[in-house]
């Protein structure tokens, strides 16, 4: 009786982890206001830039569903193309820069930032994003 028990807690246990995982994987997160010079250097290192919204994609080739961020951002990059304040696409092999990951708090991938026209991190997306959800997030930082 009291394995049957035990494992009934443990099974609870790992589906609400599942729960909570899979309503966070891909929805779009506002973020924090964190402003140090050492971010700022490593952002500016990577191509982050004040002049223009920012999409800051981090992968790794060994990543699989990285290949499905590239294509929502392009997708939603070509349409927003000729919009006056396009933004710009960063991606960030993950192996290549260890200290913006770590500075950012990257914990899996794919992870993708959004940046305003100040290079301040407005939204962070753990997973692959539907278009829908980085077009608003887009239009928020370039309203």
């Amino acid at each position: 009786m009291t394995q049957i028990t035990v494992l009934f807690v443990v099974l609870l246990l790992a589906s609400a982890v599942g729960l909570v995982w899979k309503s966070r994987w891909g929805r779009v997160r506002t973020s924090g206001d964190s402003e140090r010079s050492e971010r700022s250097e490593l952002l500016a290192a990577v191509g982050v830039q004040a002049s223009r919204p920012t999409i800051l994609h981090f992968s790794a080739d060994w990543c699989g569903p990285c290949a499905a961020v590239r294509r929502v951002v392009g997708q939603v990059l070509a349409d927003l193309e000729h919009t006056p304040t396009a933004p710009a696409e960063i991606e960030v092999d993950i192996d290549e820069h260890p200290r913006l990951a770590k500075e950012l708090g990257v914990l899996s991938l794919p992870t993708t930032f959004i940046f305003d026209t100040a290079a301040t991190e407005r939204f962070r997306i753990s997973g692959v994003p539907t278009s829908g959800a980085l077009r608003s997030a887009l239009a928020q930082v370039s309203a």
